[in-house]
């Protein structure tokens, strides 16, 4: 379980899990999300939100790791563009140490 700011001061936080982060890798909620100034807003917090909406209705059933995305982290009620900020950087950090993770576990298998 990782821990994000949600709040400049630091007195709010959200609780974001490794089945969150994988659920943000597997449907590639990030990506092309943040436009090219790298600023992080409310607009962009809507954007995933809407993103995310319509991923559920295009789907007939097993949406249950976006459900649980939704409720857990990007509609929590202290989830602002701050928050979204942290998160993103959260996951920029989980995919990299996946990633080293992967690749030395890769190494071994050759040997």
């Amino acid at each position: 379980m990782y821990t994000i700011q949600a709040n400049q001061k630091g007195t709010r936080s959200i609780q974001v899990s490794e089945a969150n982060l994988e659920t943000i890798r597997r449907h590639a909620l990030l990506r092309q999300l943040i436009d090219s100034t790298g600023y992080v807003d409310e607009a962009v917090l809507e954007k995933l939100r809407l993103n995310i909406r319509s991923l559920i209705a295009a789907q007939e059933g097993g949406c249950k790791d976006l459900l649980d995305l939704c409720i857990d982290v990007v509609y929590h009620n202290d989830m602002k563009a701050f928050g979204l900020g942290q998160l993103v950087r959260l996951y920029d950090e989980w995919a990299a140490a996946q990633e080293a993770g992967e690749q030395e576990g890769g190494g071994d298998e050759s040997r």
